[in-house]
């Protein structure tokens, strides 16, 4: 078999060899590692040591798929076919005098040229996470060659060469132990977890040993952190386990959000609706003239309508009030510590059904707070928040001096000195240095007056035996200061320490699993001596241990022992034995205050939440019942249930369970596919670099801001800066404000194109003369009549009942819950109106002629009546249930203002020269204008009736 296969087949269990048979497999050498010769037949034979990427869409393939829009195709043809009518009137002398030639197709390409520009800017976001993950792997390292250390490139590794690692450097790829000294490394990167790995070669481990159990193996892009290692090489490139996450990163696909998948169904509807009805009202012409024997004369005339529909049926301005909508929600969003990534997501949060969370940070406040503390048969409960060293120790309700209680006082000071976090004050605010569990050791030695600092001195740390997920226990030595031949030496004896000792010059402390530590007990402390530990003390010490994990406490154990000398390294078996047992210490990350809150107002919209903890089951029902989340009795589901699981079963009780517990980060991907299947809307929560994959996959992937790393961060739609729960459910509600007003401006804007449409199809079949609006008109009503209002629309505060309700459907038709009924009653409404003046005002200008009258300003009438309509109109719609004299004016001051800057500037287009030549109005006489603004005035009214009728009618509007 060549060298090349093998590996790969035993890839998944080097930590199941021993050292000598992965050397044998991978044909090197553990002292002088590979020849010159050997590494390139290997890079040939492997590949550079680095991830590869897939190759995506370019930067250029993104713009041209821009302008693949059906709208923008329709009007590009627009464009083409309005230059070459302006290109014939040209030739043939047509043009008025002063009339610009082109100019509606250079306004058209204008606007697609703007929309598609848009579009590109928000697809064009590069995918980062990859690029993040490639800058976990180390840029140089040191290995054995030729049996020489030498530095060479981190790409340039093979399997088979032997590296050397030292505190501070990256691991550069995956391998396997050979030899270690004291080696930690901080896998966070890969398993979430924060604690350091304490690393150990000689093990040989079960093959079904979990990633985060392999303590005889290392990973591609962790840390370390102490001590130096001996590693043999097993696996580069995409073969590590950073690489297994960049496969899986990039078999996500990204799909479409419900926005972008409506906005298309709405321009596939606009585009095929304006095509059926050019094609009524030009063929409908053609034969009309046919009929009467004038063959295709005014063939130009119904060109030019045809035209005129198909710019009025496009909302040109509809993407860019989208996407100045959402950015404004992202401002919002940013003022409350979510960070949106991508624009479309401020609206598909709204399509939330389910949130899938991390425990600690995120539901909890990620500082440990002792709440517990038992020995020698008592409870005693202990105050205080976070990591202010002030608190009381209470005992059957009383507060008590720990000078009352010598085994209360012992116990402080094994949890100060057996512990290697520090405790500091910054800006009056108190913070730990380390892990969070020793931070609140220190915090609970602290409020009973044990000082850290001053008992390191007393007795100062001389030797150890560090803690591993393996040992599940630390023990410190500590040396008592003043002893030489026995306690009575001490030149100034402490009685805590007197207590402790009889004749010998040493003190272990040892915390770690309650089980395990008691287990290794012989002996009792209490009071002022111990005493042999009896059966019926270790069952009532067992009993109040899952007393408190059943509250979703963590439990530490605390012991000590007297030693005469410090015993050798390694000997932990032997000399953590014959312990005197001190008490039980029971901490719990408290949960954030206002996630109760948030909680229930997920409850009250709809949305389930669900956490997802790799901390013990117990601890996570308890959190989960306190906070609302689950109901007592409720399944709990462990990583090694659902590792049992095939993927139908779990589809089957995803739906059925509210906690996961004990679950490695891969596993999250499996959930957010399952909960998927069931249609589910999926927001998940992760910091980790095994996140990323199910960030990516998840509908709304939220990364954390302070804890998470820059590979979750580039997968995610969403960064919460303060890891926040309620900072989710927050942002819920804004995607929901944010698809309300999306909808509400899609009614606004496209009731009025469809009353255009109607309008200018009306005009021929009436026998009038000629368009009564040309494209660059309707270009100014759908870009700034339309658009300034809409803009306006978008920052319409929330309804009251916005979280009161159910998501709605993110598969939901964009016409669904009546919109597309309402969009074609207020367009037939519109049109009617239009139809009517234009009627009234063509026969007007018919007779009241004379000098500077132009016969043709009955169009300019149509255009004005259209444009003011549209004030009315965003007066109106700004509350589908009160009517306008309900609403408080002042509570969106913006709509207010777009009526009043889009009226004047409506006004100018007739009454400023420059403006009325180059957009084709003409000048209207005062009861002319009023007569417009009589008409306009009836759009209002129309719509404040409705909303009376369906309230009588017991209807709820759209």
């Amino acid at each position: 078999m060549s060298a090349h296969s093998l590996p790969e087949k035993a890839a998944a269990v080097w930590h199941s060899l021993e050292v000598d048979k992965s050397l044998e497999l991978l044909k090197t050498n553990a002292d002088s590692g590979l020849t010159s010769q050997e590494v390139q037949q290997r890079l040939q034979e492997y590949g550079p040591n680095e991830l590869e990427e897939t190759a995506g869409r370019s930067a250029w393939e993104i713009l041209v798929d821009q302008f693949k829009n059906i709208m923008l195709l329709m009007l590009i043809a627009v464009a083409i076919i309005s230059g070459a009518l302006d290109l014939i009137s040209w030739q043939q002398g047509e043009l008025k005098p002063g009339e610009v030639p082109f100019k509606d197709t250079i306004a058209i390409l204008a606007i697609v040229i703007l929309n598609g520009i848009l579009g590109y800017v928000q697809e064009s976001r590069a995918e980062k996470a990859l690029a993040a993950l490639k800058k976990l792997s180390s840029p140089n390292v040191r290995v054995i060659r030729d049996g020489k250390p030498v530095e060479i490139a981190g790409k340039d590794l093979v399997p088979g060469d032997v590296m050397l690692v030292e505190a501070g450097v990256q691991v550069a790829a995956d391998g396997r132990l050979i030899e270690q000294s004291n080696l930690q490394i901080r896998e966070s990167a890969l398993t979430g977890e924060a604690e350091a790995v304490n690393k150990r070669a000689e093990l040989v481990l079960p093959e079904e040993t979990s990633l985060g159990d392999r303590l005889n193996v290392v990973y591609q892009g962790t840390e370390v952190v102490q001590g130096r290692g001996k590693i043999l090489v097993t696996n580069t490139g995409m073969k590590t386990e950073l690489g297994k996450i960049a496969s899986m990163l990039q078999a996500v696909e990204s799909e479409p959000t419900p926005l972008q998948q409506r906005m298309t169904q709405l321009g596939n509807v606009l585009v095929t609706g304006s095509l059926i009805l050019v094609a009524i009202v030009v063929g409908g012409g053609v034969i009309q003239n046919m009929m009467q024997g004038k063959g295709f004369s005014n063939l130009q005339d119904l060109v030019e309508v045809s035209l005129s529909m198909a710019v009025a049926v496009v909302p040109e301005g509809l993407p860019a009030v989208i996407t100045v909508t959402l950015a404004l929600g992202t401002q919002r969003m940013v003022r409350r510590n979510a960070l949106i990534r991508k624009l479309p997501a401020v609206e598909t949060l709204g399509s939330v059904t389910t949130i899938c969370s991390d425990k600690t940070g995120t539901l909890t406040q990620n500082k440990m707070v002792v709440q517990s503390a038992y020995t020698n048969n008592k409870t005693f409960r202990v105050t205080g928040e976070g990591y202010t060293p002030k608190g009381e120790f209470q005992l059957e309700g009383q507060t008590i001096s720990i000078n009352q209680s010598p085994e209360i006082q012992t116990l402080l000071v094994a949890c100060a000195l057996c512990n290697d976090s520090f405790l500091q004050q910054e800006q009056g605010e108190w913070k730990i240095l380390g892990d969070p569990t020793e931070g609140a050791l220190v915090t609970l030695a602290g409020k009973g007056g044990i000082e850290k600092d001053q008992w390191d001195s007393k007795l100062p740390r001389v030797s150890e035996f560090p803690f591993s997920s393996e040992r599940k226990r630390m023990s410190v030595i500590c040396r008592v200061e003043g002893v030489n031949d026995g306690v009575s030496s001490l030149t100034s004896p402490d009685p805590v320490i007197s207590n402790l000792l009889q004749s010998e010059k040493y003190l272990m402390f040892t915390k770690g699993s309650p089980e395990l530590i008691l287990a290794r007990c012989t002996h009792f402390h209490a009071g002022t001596g111990s005493t042999p530990v009896n059966d019926q003390q270790r069952r009532d010490i067992l009993a109040e241990n899952d007393q408190m994990a059943s509250k979703g406490l963590r439990v530490l154990g605390f012991a000590y022992k007297p030693l005469t000398e410090i015993p050798p390294e390694g000997s932990d078996e032997t000399s953590e034995q014959g312990l005197v047992w001190l008490g039980l210490i029971g901490m719990l990350d408290a949960p954030r205050p206002e996630v109760r809150a948030a909680v229930q107002e997920c409850r009250d919209a709809g949305i389930r939440p669900v956490m997802i903890t790799g901390d013990h089951q117990l601890t996570a029902r308890a959190i989960a019942t306190d906070l609302g989340i689950a109901q007592e009795g409720d399944r709990v589901i462990t990583g090694q249930e659902l590792q049992r699981m095939s993927d139908q079963d779990l589809e089957q009780n995803v739906d059925l369970v509210s906690i996961y517990a004990r679950v490695a980060p891969e596993h999250k991907l499996r959930i957010v596919q399952a909960l998927q299947r069931r249609g589910r809307f999926v927001a998940m929560t992760g910091d980790g670099v095994n996140d990323a994959p199910a960030l990516k996959q998840a509908d709304i992937g939220i990364a954390m801001g302070i804890t998470g790393t820059d590979v979750s961060k580039e997968a995610s739609d969403m960064v919460l800066l303060d890891d926040n729960f309620a900072t989710i459910v927050t942002a819920t509600k804004e995607g929901r404000v944010v698809y309300t007003n999306i909808r509400r401006f899609i009614k606004y804007i496209l009731g009025s194109n469809i009353g255009e449409v109607i309008t200018i199809a009306a005009a021929p079949i009436l026998g009038l003369g000629g368009v009564p609006l040309s494209p660059l008109q309707i270009l100014w009503m759908n870009l700034v009549t339309d658009g300034l209002p809409a803009l306006a629309l978008a920052v319409e505060p929330p309804e009251p009942d916005v979280m009161k309700r159910p998501p709605f459907s993110p598969r939901e038709s964009i016409f669904a819950r009546g919109l597309g009924s309402y969009m074609i009653r207020i367009g037939i409404i519109f049109a009617i109106i239009s139809i009517i003046l234009m009627e009234w005002a063509y026969h007007h200008v018919q007779a009241v002629t004379g000098p500077g009258l132009d016969p043709e300003r009955w169009k300019t009438m149509v255009f004005t009546t259209l444009c003011v309509a549209q004030m009315g109109h965003a007066i109106a719609i700004r509350s589908n249930t009160r009517l306008t004299i309900e609403m408080n004016p002042f509570s969106n001051l913006f709509v207010l203002g777009a009526v009043v800057v889009t009226t004047i500037l409506q006004l100018m287009l007739i009454y400023v020269a420059p403006l009325r030549n180059f957009f084709g109005t003409h000048w209207l006489s005062p009861t002319e204008l009023g007569i417009c603004i009589g008409f306009s005035a009836l759009m209002f009214v129309w719509i404040e009736l409705e909303k009376l009728f369906l309230r009588l009618m017991g209807k709820k509007p759209v």
